[in-house]
């Protein structure tokens, strides 16, 4: 094979390749929008997050409220559940 044919094919495959990393898929443009694409839903994630954790807290805020707001109605008000039976022992 001649020298300058193989100088030819050596120099179309790095066309190719170039080519392919320019402008093909996985190219450096494309990998630089995927990336801003997945800073972005991070970005949303971690917000989401956030709001997932404040609602948790405000969740576990009214079961705990509810369960003071039971326990202060039966200990000042004798209150008590259907079908309970209250027994109070004086201190």
């Amino acid at each position: 094979m001649p020298p300058r044919l193989v100088a030819a094919l050596l120099i179309g495959l790095l066309a190719v390749v170039q080519a392919q990393l320019w402008f093909g898929r996985g190219s450096v443009g494309n990998v630089a929008e995927l990336q801003r694409k997945l800073d972005d839903q991070k970005a949303r994630n971690a917000i989401a997050v956030q709001a997932n954790e404040r609602l948790a807290a405000e969740v576990r805020d009214l079961q705990e409220g509810l369960e003071m707001v039971e326990e202060k109605a039966r200990l000042e008000l004798g209150m008590v559940k259907p079908n309970e039976v209250l027994v109070q022992v004086a201190k």
